[in-house]
């Protein structure tokens, strides 16, 4: 049989020439672009790429708010990646897990439920997780209904998502961000939002300012983890250029671990750096025989105490000297390289601090804008809906007979706006009203509605109208957000050198540090600094002051030993000096001081340092409460404890003051209804730690002492500063009197005091009170120089009224 012709006519055979090198050319770059812009850099205006974007918004899309229940994990996986991300279930999970790790993110995102991983071991599968949205990203996606953002198709066309989200708060600075491109990558640290929405605001307020201006209220990063950030000249450099690199230490301090065993106990370690890298590390060292005098290590972390990594230093061996060898052989202290790329405009950029509020500020005045603009829109709608109504009202019985009247709803419509003078909006709103609204009381309401939408235009109007509103719009904002989330800082910025390299040579001959007589100074800010005289030089006070200059105790002993810090509830706090911030003699300064309280890790915000203790003195050691109670005790006979209790302490009281009190000295109370009592030390016989002191001066009702310390020789003054106890803070400084502590006469302890302020009309209580020798220095709560009267008063004087209000004071170095 024949075969039949195909009628398929050939097809042409279309072949195109491409030169190899072109096409790869062009390929890299289309491969480069889509990594750059859709996968591994984050947007400057709301910090995030775009999977963590689009899984944010599928969240919100899907309801999980904070306040119901968590989801599976892979029930989200699944949604972003069917209708907004095209790619891989594993990188979105990746991306989710990040945003609630709260090791990784300074501020999470997502509320985990379940295994989210650690920094030595991954997440659980997604099946086994579940999520839901923080308060966060509530902040993050807030107003997506009202306009404030472009839409764009998903990869399909068949769904909307956002180009970039409204985000109340700088999340690109609060969060940071890691990525690698081609060809570029990104490394930006996180910070404390607190900070950084005080930066925006003065940004708002002062569009000109400088990086040094905002590097007031944003000194540097805070790390989720802690720890401690050696030497700022890295912050700096990144701050201003977008690049830089600092040296980041783990927060540890020598304990006794046991009975006559000395060990290091690491409660904060660099970030992103586990307990399992260092331990890893130090054994490797242990082994090559780079290191020695360690004995064991633990790793004691749980979920209720959190880190603690205890390392167990061998008999003989100098702990101090020891953990400064494990800084520099292990990643207790590790680097952090500032590298801050990120999308403006679709654009890499390496920006600094300045650039990236700029572009975050922008962003949320356009957000603000846009979002103003929509409500009004919406609420002159609503007024024109409201308007018709009335108007129909006015006669009822018509409008219901227009309608009835009429064949269609188009004959209906056309009626009621030739009767009444509606348009057709307004006409199609009646025709689908229902008639119980149209009643007297309904009335009523509209015409109150009216006047309401009316007010609320007006108010809108006025705001798009004014760039100035615009902006403290988006300041108040700000605060909002920072009030709601905001957290303490936890990384402590200390501008001092980390760990130097040394050779093995020198690493053996230099086990010892250097133990040279230091002073330790504590500002009544709470800022310590170390003072080092190895060559047995005077300490002389800076001729000019500067901020946190106020000294509140100071303590000597050498870089490696001990002092005593006693907080506010009777406790003492043992800690070596070696790792405060160490000034040369010939610029003392506090303002290069760290905060004591962090250094030594009080956790409580109400426990506060009072004083500074040197454990081996045997001066004895005053202290006073404010119920009234004294006590002195020996600090060299205190138990050899990292922390104990030197005082016990009635409920409801709290120490005042400490000094080192001889058989010589004056103690001295000051209580807020202005009475002073002074009295000598040696009618107050030393105790043991555990005695509750006895009774120092005599409360009137209600009376609280708010001053104690220790006065010895001439040349002493006491300042006193008077308020209203209904007066807001910081809408009145109060009135302030310095007089001759010689003016005031020695009584019996035990007793009332005599008067140390003559109160005007309107006050009734002393809120800050000091004795000590002239001149006495005064500060306000961010420790700026604010001035005294310049000359002395009457015992019972009244005062001069404060340009200032005044939140400290203390005296010279």
């Amino acid at each position: 049989m024949a075969r039949q012709k195909d009628p398929t006519p050939p097809v042409e055979e279309r072949i195109e020439e491409i030169a190899l090198e072109n096409e790869m050319q062009g390929s890299y770059l289309e491969y480069a672009y889509s990594v750059i812009y859709s996968r591994a850099l984050p947007d400057a205006r709301d910090g995030l790429k775009p999977v963590q974007r689009r899984i944010l918004f599928q969240m919100a899309e899907m309801g999980l708010r904070p306040e119901r229940g968590h989801v599976k994990s892979a029930r989200v996986v699944g949604d972003v990646m069917g209708k907004l991300h095209p790619h891989g279930d594993t990188a979105i999970y990746d991306a989710l897990v990040r945003l609630a790790q709260d090791f990784a993110m300074r501020v999470p995102l997502v509320d985990g439920h379940g295994n989210f991983g650690s920094l030595d071991d991954g997440p659980a599968a997604s099946r086994y997780t579940e999520a839901r949205l923080d308060r966060a990203a509530m902040r993050m996606t807030e107003d997506l209904g009202e306009d404030v953002v472009d839409f764009v198709p998903n990869y399909d066309g068949q769904y909307q998502q956002p180009a970039v989200l409204p985000a109340a708060y700088p999340n690109l600075l609060v969060n940071g961000a890691t990525g690698i491109a081609v060809g570029m990558a990104t490394n930006m640290a996180p910070h404390n939002l607190i900070e950084v929405v005080n930066a925006a605001t003065h940004l708002l307020e002062n569009p000109d300012a400088t990086t040094a201006e905002l590097m007031q209220f944003v000194p540097g990063p805070d790390f989720p983890s802690g720890g401690i950030i050696m030497g700022l000249d890295g912050v700096r450099d990144a701050y201003e250029t977008g690049r830089g690199s600092v040296k980041v230490r783990a927060k540890a301090a020598i304990e006794q671990i046991g009975p006559r065993r000395t060990g290091i106990v690491v409660t904060e370690l660099p970030y992103m750096v586990g307990p399992e890298r260092v331990i890893e590390k130090l054994k490797d060292a242990v082994q090559a025989k780079k290191l020695q005098g360690i004995s064991d290590v633990n790793d004691l972390s749980d979920r209720k105490n959190g880190l603690r990594l205890v390392i167990g230093v061998k008999t003989g061996f100098d702990a101090a000297a020891v953990l400064e060898r494990l800084y520099r052989l292990t990643p207790l202290e590790d680097s952090f390289g500032f590298n801050n790329v990120a999308l403006v405009d679709g654009q890499p950029s390496t920006l600094g601090l300045r650039d990236m509020l700029v572009v975050y500020v922008n962003h949320r005045i356009e957000v603000v804008t846009r979002r103003t603009r929509y409500r009004l829109a919406r609420r002159q709608e609503r007024l024109h809906l409201v308007e018709g109504l009335l108007i129909a009202i006015l006669d009822i019985d018509e409008v219901i007979q227009v309608i009835r009247s009429s064949e269609t709803s188009e004959e209906a419509r056309t009626r009621l706006c030739q009767v009444f003078d509606l348009d057709e909006i307004q006409a199609e709103y009646i025709l689908e009203l229902r008639l119980r609204r149209l009643t007297k009381f309904s009335r009523i309401e509209l015409e109150n509605e009216r006047d309401e939408l009316k007010a609320e235009i007006a108010k809108l109007e006025e705001l798009l109208g004014s760039d100035a509103l615009i902006r403290g719009q988006v300041a108040l904002e700000l605060e909002t957000v920072a009030d709601e989330l905001g957290t303490p800082r936890r990384t402590v910025l200390m501008n001092a050198k980390p760990a130097q390299k040394r050779t093995a040579k020198q690493a053996e001959s230099d086990l010892q540090i250097a133990d040279a007589p230091t002073l330790v100074a504590l500002s009544t800010t709470g800022r310590a600094i170390r003072i080092d005289t190895p060559d047995g030089e005077e300490i002389v006070a800076p001729a000019r002051r500067g901020k946190h200059d106020a000294i509140r105790s100071t303590a000597r002993t050498t870089v490696r030993g001990e002092l005593g810090a006693v907080t506010n509830r009777g406790r003492l706090v043992r800690f070596s000096p070696v790792d405060l911030p160490s000034v040369p003699l010939a610029s003392i300064s506090l303002s290069a001081g760290a905060r004591l309280r962090d250094y030594i890790g009080l956790t409580d915000r109400t426990e506060q340092v009072v004083g500074l203790v040197e454990l081996a003195s045997d001066t004895p050691l005053a202290l006073g409460t404010a119920q009234g109670v004294v006590k002195r005790l020996v600090p060299s006979a205190l138990p050899a404890k990292p922390e104990i209790e030197i005082v016990a302490l009635k409920p409801k009281d709290s120490v005042v003051g400490i000094a080192p009190a001889t058989d010589e000295s004056d103690l001295v109370f000051l209580t807020d209804d202005a009475k002073l009592l002074r009295f000598t030390a040696s009618s107050v016989r030393p105790q043991g730690a555990s005695a509750g002191g006895m009774a120092g001066i005599k409360l009137a009702a209600g009376a609280a002492a708010i001053f104690f310390g220790s006065v010895t020789g001439d040349g002493n003054v006491v300042v006193t500063i008077s308020t209203s106890s209904s007066a807001l803070p910081g809408t009145d400084p109060g009135r302030a009197k310095i007089s001759d502590f010689g003016e005031y006469p020695s009584k019996g302890r035990a007793t009332g005091g005599v008067r140390a302020h003559a109160f005007l009309k309107g006050e009734d209580r002393i809120q800050l009170g000091w004795a000590g020798p002239d001149p006495a220095y005064a500060l306000d709560s961010k420790g700026s120089v604010r001035k005294l009267p310049m000359t002395l008063s009457k015992r019972d004087g009244s005062g001069q009224l404060l340009e200032a209000e005044i939140d400290s004071i203390g005296r010279a170095l």
